[in-house]
Parts: C-alpha cells; sequence; structure tokens
C-alpha cells in the first residue's frame, strides 16, 4: 500500500482510499508499519480545514457539563423529583451531562476499556476476519463508517456490536466477548433507568420511553484511537451529531470530548467512574429548541480509547414518537 504525504501532482485520492481499505488493518496497522507522518487521505489542513472551523472562541471556557448523581433515585422521591429536575436542565440546555453513583462498577469499566483495547491490539490477522463495510452484521470491525464520503478520514479504528440478542454469544471477538455481554446488560439497565428519567423530565409517566421501546436496540462503538506523531494534522472524531435517542459514552483518562455550548467549546473532563450522557436528535427535539450542539474529539499524541453505548430506533412506536415531538403535538 503506497499513501501519499504530501500534495502533489500524483495523489489519487479515490486510489489510496481504496488501499488504505483493501488492507484491513485500520489506522492501527498504519502506525505499527512504522508510519510517522500523517497521510494526506488523513490530514486535514491540505484540504483547508484548521482549528478555526472548530473552534469558534480561542477562550478557555468557564463552563462545565452537569454532573448529576443518581444513588438516590429509588429510595427518595423527593430527591428523584430532583434529580428529574437536574436531568431536564441539563437536556434542555446542553443536551450532555455525566452521571455518577449509576450502579455500574467502576472495575467492570476499567475491563470493558481494557477489552476493546485486546481487541485493537490483537495480531491483525485476526482482526482481519471482522473488517467489513456490511453494515448488517451483528460485528463489524473498520475504519471511518463515512471513509468514501468525509472530506477527510478520522485517526480511529472502531468496533461495532450490535447488542440486542445475548444468545449471540459465538459471534463476538472471543478477546473480549465476555466484557461484552458483561458491559452491555449493566449498560443497558442503566438505559432504561435515563429513559424514565427523561420520561418524567418530558412531562410524562416513567416508562413512556421504554414502552415505546427506544432502548430496544443498541449498538456499542468500541473506538480506538493510535497514537499519532502529528496530531495537529488529524482528528480522532470531526463534528458531529448522534441522530438517535440516547448515547452513554465510557471515555478512558485521556478525554478528548468537547461539546459545544453558549460559542464556545467545553472540554468534558474525565470524571473517575462517570458516564457521559448524550440527549440524541430523537429526543432534542422535543426537549426544546436546543442549538445543534455537536460534539468534538480533539486528537493526543498518546493513544487513547471510547466505549460508545448507541441506543436507536427502528421501531415503528419510537419513530412514532420522533414524528410527534417535532411536530409540536402534546403526547
Amino acid at each position: 500500500m503506497v499513501l501519499s504525504f504530501e500534495n502533489g501532482g500524483d495523489f489519487d485520492r479515490a486510489r489510496e482510499l481504496r488501499a488504505f481499505d483493501e488492507s484491513k488493518a485500520g489506522v492501527k496497522g498504519l502506525v505499527d508499519s512504522g508510519v510517522e507522518r500523517v497521510p494526506l487521505i488523513f490530514n486535514r489542513t491540505w484540504i483547508g480545514f484548521t482549528d478555526q472551523d472548530t473552534d469558534p472562541t480561542t477562550d478557555e471556557s468557564p463552563h462545565s457539563i452537569p454532573v448529576i448523581d443518581l444513588r438516590c433515585i429509588h429510595m427518595d422521591p423527593a430527591w428523584r423529583s430532583e434529580i428529574v429536575r437536574d436531568v431536564q436542565d441539563a437536556s434542555r440546555r446542553w443536551g450532555f451531562f455525566q452521571v455518577v453513583n449509576h450502579g455500574i462498577p467502576e472495575s467492570l469499566l476499567d475491563e470493558m476499556l481494557e477489552g476493546v483495547r485486546r481487541f485493537h491490539e490483537q495480531d491483525t490477522q485476526l482482526k482481519k476476519a471482522f473488517y467489513t463495510r456490511d453494515r448488517s452484521k451483528k460485528v463489524l470491525y473498520m475504519s471511518n463508517f463515512d471513509l468514501f464520503s468525509a472530506p477527510t478520514a478520522n485517526w480511529r479504528d472502531t468496533l461495532y456490536v450490535t447488542a440486542s440478542d445475548p444468545s449471540d454469544r459465538e459471534e463476538l471477538p472471543e478477546v473480549c466477548r465476555d466484557i461484552l455481554i458483561g458491559y452491555s446488560a449493566r449498560v443497558r439497565q442503566l438505559a432504561y433507568t435515563l429513559l424514565e428519567l427523561i420520561s418524567e423530565a418530558l412531562g410524562l409517566k416513567p416508562s413512556y420511553l421504554k414502552e415505546m421501546e427506544c432502548a430496544e436496540k443498541m449498538l456499542i462503538l468500541g473506538h480506538y484511537y493510535p497514537s499519532c506523531r502529528e496530531p495537529e494534522l488529524t482528528m480522532g472524531t470531526t463534528i458531529h451529531a448522534d441522530n438517535d435517542f440516547l448515547t452513554i459514552l465510557l471515555q478512558d483518562h485521556i478525554g478528548g470530548l468537547e461539546v459545544l455550548y453558549e460559542n464556545q467549546w467545553v472540554e468534558v473532563v474525565p470524571l473517575q467512574g462517570a458516564l457521559i450522557v448524550n440527549i440524541g436528535d430523537l429526543l432534542h427535539v422535543r426537549f426544546l429548541m436546543l442549538e445543534n450542539l455537536s460534539e468534538l474529539e480533539k486528537y493526543y499524541q498518546t493513544t487513547s480509547l471510547s466505549v460508545s453505548t448507541t441506543g436507536y430506533c427502528p421501531k415503528v412506536k419510537a419513530q412514532g414518537f420522533r414524528l410527534q415531538a417535532s411536530s409540536g403535538h402534546k403526547i
């Protein structure tokens, strides 16, 4: 595989994207092969992209996303009501919040991150068995789902797991099979709890969103951001908004997530044991008025990890909620 590092006359982007994809080795494979410079297909500066495009202001933001303690939601009705108000306020103003005392042991979170690391750092030949762009597969591994359509590729590899049927055990990668099963079961319970709180924050009965089957389809994304010698030239994840119901994000100690709030990028500082909740577009339309809160993951020189668990809804009932909410009809 031959990749260009400077924009000469012989640079053929489509050809180099195909060669990279056909290698099935991902960005980790590039790093393992000894590549020290950022290839043009990952270089955001050669297409005129600068930090000013992702940073509306250069001043350090005094804001931080809300942190909500879930410890007493099942013990004290008054405390639960306060938490519901906090969820309502955070969802309206930010679209993001962190949760602590959420019921998932910190040891399980650490093992999930380590399981993702094991998958991405195992022998390339073993990973290749899962490399595909067929999104109908329940388990797949690839680099950049939008590789052939985005202006520039991100410095990231991803393991995708549709975690809706625990009976599919043998389809999961052996190197992280047990933790995928254990983590998905616990995070689904947390998703149910969050949907209850969000339902109440919307003035609905607690079971409303769960009965609409908003958490029945769950996708786990295990992102791996290999080390980079020229981090200023590329990105781990570029600006985007999640077009789903709910995303629960586990990031390692390196962090990197930023949220756009009041025309400033606000860094989400990693909080030990916390999980980040992103209210997706399908709930934003009901919660507000919220201007497009997008997220950005800057890139660091050291290898970092994140696990994104997304609840998305192919169900007719859930899509019905979206239509009602966006049209402003009372539910």
